[in-house]
């Protein structure tokens, strides 16, 4: 145990300190003892001047090419204004058809994206999905039939596949668990910013009166494509792999920055582990991960038709407002949700709670629905979409962060996260068939649907955080000791979450 006047901050012990910290970030070498319990603790002040710094380097470039990620994905919202519909001869539930054809092949390559992500490593995998979804953004503006935009939705959503869950474990590998939620939030905000900022660059777009040989909507999937293009080349300078590769971080800082992920996570000898078979099972069927995604592919169904139909919706509020008008009134409801995606995680991190978020949005969203259900008033509609927004944003970040921080290894974790968003996408695709045609422009059928699957978000929400007090009561009474006796620290590792003294963090 590291002397407890570590904790004062001044430079002898903050040597001491960072003493401890080289000793512990070693291979082969555990940070915690076998009931969980760290071997020591860090000097608070070089861990906040560590954790500004891996802010400073890490957060803008992923937060930016998910920007872009969103914008590309949902600007098909945008286009629709702009005439994409009118177009390519779309009728019926063509629009539905094409949107669904994204989230075939986003659900598919969910998993394998994320495993891909860990094999080949973020600073590679991310860079190089971000620069093939921009070609496939440019390439759409040059569809001229609902089988070709078709296509390239589906080869869209192959790479894309990678980005939100590939960020998130980028991201677990520098932050401890208590901080990820709101680290996650700094990037996944970027949604609900996409919608706003998509609704402004696509309006700026559309005063051009051409872009080469390009006109309307075609415009804007070019442009935005070729601006994620560069993006992806700078990220591929940017992004470091992980805390052993930073060249902007000293011998002292690599070692503090691996052995603070050590001391939480019991019975680890590395951070990075190889693919393992059974802890890749252990990630994906924790009970944890399965009732956590299942929350996220409920709440996906609001976030993602708010990303298709936002821009349709207030069509039928202001049916009398400009395209360019309908466009810039997409974007308030988006700003407020902005908000809350940041404040909620924020909080998060320092209650260290997720549940207790996971119970306030959706009484948020319910509302929301229940004002559309009940009310044809254009200006009370209007207000409705900002608190759908405000509730239904955070989970992003909060249910990606609670699946991480419920397993130990780095290759649970993986196959965690991989999970959680892999049911997101799936609320994704029932969510493009959520406002149909025939059902404006009150949309009760789609109101009522994401009315009922908030509601559940807050039943199952209380369910799972009761369930995980409850289990974490029953494995107070167990008796570590004699659970563990004769198994070797291989073993003990490869327990991860069913490893006696694990606890279960709400």
């Amino acid at each position: 145990m590291a002397d407890e006047k570590a904790m004062s901050g001044n430079h002898e012990n903050l040597k001491l300190a960072l003493e401890d910290a080289t000793q512990y970030a070693g291979h082969g070498q555990a940070a915690t003892d076998q009931y969980g319990r760290a071997l020591f603790e860090f000097d608070r002040k070089a861990e906040s001047r560590l954790r500004w710094k891996m802010d400073l380097y890490l957060l803008p470039t992923v937060a930016v090419i998910y920007l872009f990620c969103f914008i590309d994905r949902a600007n098909i919202g945008n286009a629709k204004l702009a005439g994409f519909d009118t177009d390519l001869n779309l009728k019926g539930y063509d629009y539905n058809h094409v949107l669904s054809v994204f989230y075939i092949s986003y659900i598919i390559f969910e998993i394998p994206c994320n495993l891909c992500c860990k094999w080949m490593g973020p600073g590679w995998f991310l860079p190089l999905s971000t620069l093939l979804f921009g070609v496939t953004s440019v390439a759409t503006a040059f569809v001229d039939t609902i089988h070709q935009a078709s296509g390239v939705r589906f080869v869209l959503g192959i790479f894309e596949a990678g980005m939100l869950p590939g960020i998130a474990y980028y991201l677990s590998r520098w932050y401890r668990r208590s901080e990820l939620a709101f680290r996650l939030a700094l990037y996944i905000v970027m949604a609900p910013l996409a919608g706003a900022f998509g609704g402004l660059l696509a309006s700026a777009i559309l005063t051009l009166d051409r872009f080469g040989s390009l006109h309307n909507w075609r415009m804007i999937f070019a442009i935005e494509g070729i601006v994620t293009i560069g993006l992806a080349l700078i990220s591929f300078l940017t992004l470091t792999d992980r805390p052993e590769t930073a060249r902007w971080l000293s011998q002292e800082e690599k070692d503090l920055a691996i052995a603070r992920l050590k001391s939480e996570r019991i019975g680890t000898t590395e951070v990075l582990d190889k693919i393992d078979t059974t802890k890749l099972l252990r990630g994906i069927f924790s009970p944890v991960t399965l009732a956590t995604s299942f929350i996220f592919l409920l709440n996906n169904i609001t976030v993602q038709g708010l990303a298709f139909f936002a821009p349709t919706i207030v069509r039928t509020i202001y049916p009398d407002a400009g395209v360019v008008q309908q466009q810039l009134h997409t974007v308030p409801p988006y700003a407020v949700g902005a908000f809350f995606t940041v404040l909620f995680p924020f909080l998060s991190w320092r209650w260290d709670r997720r549940m207790t978020f996971f119970i306030a949005g959706p009484p948020l969203m319910m509302t929301g629905y229940i004002m559309f259900l009940a009310s044809t008033d254009a200006h009370v509609r209007y207000g409705a979409t900002f608190l759908i927004a405000s509730g239904a944003f955070a989970f992003g970040a909060l249910c990606n962060a609670h699946v991480s921080n419920n397993v130990v290894s780095d290759t649970a974790r993986s196959a965690a996260i991989g999970t959680n968003v892999m049911f997101g996408n799936i609320g994704g695709l029932i969510s493009t068939w959520s406002f149909l045609e025939f059902d404006a422009p009150d949309y009760h059928i789609g109101n009522g649907l994401n009315l009922a699957t908030s509601s559940m978000c807050l039943i199952l929400s209380a369910l799972l955080w009761a369930w995980m007090n409850w289990d974490n009561k029953k494995r107070d009474a167990k008796d570590i000791d004699q659970e563990l006796a004769g198994l070797s620290q291989t073993q003990i590792q490869d327990l991860d979450w069913r490893n006696p003294a694990f606890k279960w963090r709400p």
